[in-house]
């Protein structure tokens, strides 16, 4: 399996920022700011010169592009307790937590024969749009979940799409029964990789074991491209999600915060 670095390097060429500026072997990301990933400096190896000047470009960065100041640190790391000595904290505030896990697992272990109902499409539609995003999308949000396909987003489930630039394949994944969507989810393969994200059931479908079976075809789907592993990242909160991803063999391979500038 991938290491810290090369797992959360992967993660987020699975996740494409609108805009992604490397300093160093860092990342400074901004969408709109849609999801924190996509809107925040990966702080994983080497930036080039010391912390504190590294921590001021990510300012200068997201005031250019109209997002908060934001850094994303993996629990543990050694730039940890030098983002704090620069004057930055956790940011307690974030809609998502404040700390999360990325999981890991092998798709082979719990991907299931192909049904008729659970579709992974080439492109995105617009039942699926509503689950995971909103029923009229952003640019911004069709920028990072598209990962690169073009079209309308009116795509029905089954469909064929022109593919994903910069990823071997983008899935879209759904449950499908009466003509209504009733669980989706995205997945990305990047190498060996399947990334797993924005798995939601609508609240009346719930408990019946859709995000599973969701999760099986997108795992089925995922393999058929050649990943070997698979990754998501979860909030600490969602005890529901992480004990689901474990039924399914996903462990935690390391967490993350999100940190911000004391004034921030």
């Amino acid at each position: 399996m991938h290491d810290v670095t090369g797992l959360e390097q992967r993660c987020a060429d699975a996740w494409p920022a609108v805009v992604d500026v490397p300093l160093g072997r860092w990342r400074l990301r901004a969408a709109g700011g849609f999801t924190g990933r996509a809107n925040s400096a990966l702080t994983t190896g080497d930036p080039g010169l010391p912390v504190p000047a590294a921590l001021d470009r990510v300012i200068d960065f997201a005031r250019r592009n109209g997002i908060r100041p934001t850094a994303h640190v993996v629990v543990g790391a050694p730039v940890e307790a030098a983002v704090g000595r620069a004057g930055w904290r956790p940011d307690l505030e974030h809609p998502g937590g404040v700390e999360s896990l990325v999981m890991t697992g092998e798709p082979a272990g719990f991907a299931t024969p192909k049904r008729p109902d659970v579709v992974v499409a080439d492109a995105p539609f617009p039942g699926w749009w509503e689950l995971v995003a909103q029923p009229e999308p952003t640019a911004a949000q069709r920028h990072v979940l598209t990962g690169g396909v073009t079209g309308s987003g009116t795509t029905k489930p089954g469909a064929s799409g022109p593919g994903a630039a910069g990823l071997d394949a983008v899935g879209f994944g759904a449950v499908v029964r009466d003509g209504e969507v009733l669980a989706a989810v995205r997945g990305a393969v990047v190498g060996d990789l399947l990334h797993v994200a924005r798995l939601a059931v609508r609240p009346e479908a719930r408990r019946r074991g859709l995000a599973r079976l969701l999760m099986g075809g997108l795992a089925a789907w995922g393999a058929e491209r050649g990943a070997k592993h698979c990754a998501l990242q979860v909030a600490e909160h969602n005890a529901a999600a992480i004990a689901l991803y474990a039924s399914l063999g996903c462990v935690e391979h390391h967490r993350y915060r999100y940190w911000v500038p004391n004034h921030a």
